[in-house]
């Protein structure tokens, strides 16, 4: 039953005054886009239900997470939780990412500067800043008062745009000492936007310079000079806030250069099992669980359900596709702000999990309803903290257009007509996520810094033994298919198969008399392996692999060292423990680096008569080959070579062949390094 009570308001006690009851069966159901229901006169009644107490208007209905007011509800399971801050931190809530650009600053050249000191020549360089954001250009090579840079500065700006772009020219008098030869401020809203690779004209701005009058407190602005510069807005990238290897939206940042969407992605949040006690309370831990979701430019979170292990949500929520190649993100967190957290160094939220879901592994119109481990690394280990029960469905709108997508580049066109380079994007990404998670902290209810940091993976570019690992057994498992080949070409060629060899044989002759059929071979040998895999093709979705990721068998000290601040704030003994750690690793890598160098160099020194008896032999070499090739036909020189690999063990020894001896014999450059 619901129960509307009203009450008559005294300051000793509130005094009854009626009731109105509802069978929650009987209450009706309303589904936008209907209109709400219209409000109706019930009779008041007192406890026993006997006596007319009056009439109260009101509407009641049951609705969807659709309703428009879903997200103003109060809910059933938040009854503990008091305070018109603490209610709006556990209501659902769609938010969207800030509008992202990539500002170009193309200075030139300036004119006419005025430095203090006339007798020197001045070291003058451009300092630009936006927002937080400070980058310099290199001083001006020609040591002039009409400098010239011709260089590319670039910044993450985004809308609406608050803060000007300001400019200034500086003198490098002494290694801490700048003199300041003139300012600039240029709004945002006035620079041009640029949608392709065509250059925007530029612009000679005038500097001002700040000169304190005699005698007076106040100050005077003085013409100093111009600058020349290319300023745009560059609306053909798109501006990376995600890692790119796991990225939910690729358009560029111009609207009239996106595509058609090719789909919708349906996400279904019902529930979460087992999961662990994240904080005290009574005695006894509690968690107050909601869920975050990211794809593209827009966010979601759940509404928290207070203290319960089980949480159920059953929230739905969509998105339009426009790439398949594209990841979800979905979190569990721990709302730690329901009791006065907001207070300034108040508690942060607690990560419980994490889930990705590449769209491009989804079955188009399938319904995927599985439950994914909830996995979380701290400095003792990794831990499972309970899973989560998602329902996804991508529906795809033109089979066609998305297979077609499979042949366009990942990123928008700008990005390969004027790449931008690892370091820049690196930083560019850095300022991106400042951005976004500085504001999406500003929202009401706020998604605060620690949620939009991990959502993002803000410290995956730190080193991490543990992840050096993994990367290092995945390159082996990617290369454990072409040393199980050299194997099994081994065993071929040592007779432990001796039927397979002679078949082999066979085959060899064949292709070689009729090479027309190699490619075909080839080919539809790779198709036959394709549609043999597909019937042990993965039914769900993939999730966090600890094994693949080396978390279970981490050492306690490398996770101690991955979640270690930067700069580190570890003891002067363990910093140069692990110093001591990356030194012996850095020497096996540069070891095999240096082996790898020497082996190029012996290929090049075979023609540079660096050991001029090598490659007096090769060269004359070369000459023989090419006569017998030229009077041999190529048929017959292939058949040769392959009976001659695969020659019985009978008709071999164990020494190194010829070639071998001859490559391991040519000299490299090692002799020459100290």
């Amino acid at each position: 039953m619901l129960e509307v009570t009203v009450k008559d308001k005294d300051l000793v006690k509130d005094d009854f005054i009626g009731r109105v009851l509802f069978d929650m069966n009987e209450i009706p159901k309303r589904v936008p886009p209907d209109s709400p229901l219209a409000p109706q006169w019930y009779r008041l009644e007192d406890r026993k239900g006997d006596k007319f107490k009056g009439e109260l208007m009101l509407a009641v209905w049951m609705g969807t997470q659709a309703d428009e007011a879903f997200p103003e509800a109060w809910h059933s399971d938040a009854a503990t939780v008091s305070g018109t801050d603490s209610l709006a931190n556990i209501r659902s809530k769609v938010y969207l990412s800030p509008k992202l650009w990539y500002l170009r600053v193309n200075v030139i050249e300036a004119q006419d500067l005025v430095p203090s000191d006339q007798g020197r020549y001045p070291e003058v360089y451009v300092k630009a800043i936006l927002g937080n954001q400070v980058l310099r250009t290199r001083v001006s090579p020609s040591r002039s008062i009409n400098p010239m840079w011709n260089e590319d500065l670039m910044f993450v700006a985004s809308e609406p745009f608050e803060e000007p772009l300001i400019l200034s020219v500086e003198d490098r008098i002494a290694p801490n000492k700048d003199e300041v030869l003139g300012r600039c401020a240029i709004p945002m809203h006035h620079v041009d936007r640029r949608l392709d690779h065509n250059p925007v004209n530029t612009r000679w701005f005038n500097l001002e310079k700040h000169v304190i009058v005699e005698g007076e407190k106040k100050k005077e602005i003085k013409f100093a000079s111009r600058i020349h510069m290319r300023i745009c807005l560059e609306g053909g990238y798109h501006v990376l806030d995600e890692s790119t290897h796991y990225s939910s939206d690729l358009r560029p940042t111009a609207k009239q250069l996106w595509k058609h969407s090719i789909g919708v992605l349906e996400l279904g949040i019902l529930n979460a099992q087992g999961l662990m006690p994240m904080k005290p309370k009574d005695g006894r831990g509690t968690t107050d669980a909601y869920c975050v979701a990211k794809y593209g430019q827009k966010w979601v979170r759940t509404r928290t359900i207070i203290d319960s292990f089980t949480p159920k949500w059953n929230e739905q929520y969509t998105w339009e596709v426009f790439d398949p190649c594209t990841v979800i993100t979905i979190g569990v967190f721990d709302n730690c702000h329901l009791h006065g957290g907001d207070k300034p160094g108040g508690s942060r939220d607690s990560r419980i999990g994490k889930v990705r879901i590449r769209l491009s592994t989804l079955e188009t119109d399938r319904v995927y309803t599985h439950s994914y481990p909830l996995l979380v690394l701290h400095r003792n280990g990794v831990k499972k903290m309970g899973e989560i029960h998602l329902a996804v469905r991508f529906t795809c709108s033109s089979l066609l257009n998305m297979m077609h997508m499979y042949s366009h580049p990942l990123l928008p066109k700008m990005h390969y007509i004027h790449p931008l380079t690892v370091s820049q994007l690196d930083s560019l990404r850095h300022q991106a996520t400042v951005i976004v998670s500085v504001r999406l902290s500003r929202s009401e209810p706020p998604l605060r810094k620690e949620i939009v940091e991990y959502m993002l993976d803000v410290g995956s570019h730190m080193w991490s033994m543990r992840r050096s690992k993994a990367n290092f057994f995945r390159i082996m498992n990617v290369f454990g298919g072409l040393i199980a080949l050299g194997k099994w070409f081994d065993q071929i060629c040592n007779w432990k198969n001796p039927i397979t060899t002679v078949l082999i044989h066979i085959l060899f002759i064949i292709l070689v008399l009729y090479p027309e059929l190699i490619l075909p071979t080839i080919f539809l040998y790779l198709f036959l392996i394709g549609v043999w895999h597909y019937r042990r093709r993965s039914r769900h979705p993939p999730h966090m692999d600890t094994r693949l990721s080396h978390a279970e068998s981490a050492h306690p000290d490398e996770l101690d060292e991955e979640f270690d601040t930067f700069p580190t704030s570890q003891s002067a003994d363990i910093v140069r423990m692990r110093y001591d750690r990356l030194r012996s690793i850095a020497g096996r890598i540069q070891t095999v680096v240096g082996d790898l160098a020497t082996q190029g160099e012996r290929l090049q020194s075979l023609l540079s008569w660096r050991d001029p008896r090598a490659t007096a032999l090769f060269v004359l070499f070369c000459l023989i080959a090419a006569i017998v090739l030229y009077i041999t036909p190529f048929q017959v020189v292939a058949v040769l070579i392959g009976l001659y690999v695969l020659r019985h063990p009978r008709f071999r020894h164990k020494l190194p062949s010829v070639p071998l001896n001859f490559f391991r014999r040519l000299p490299a450059r090692t002799d020459s390094m100290l």
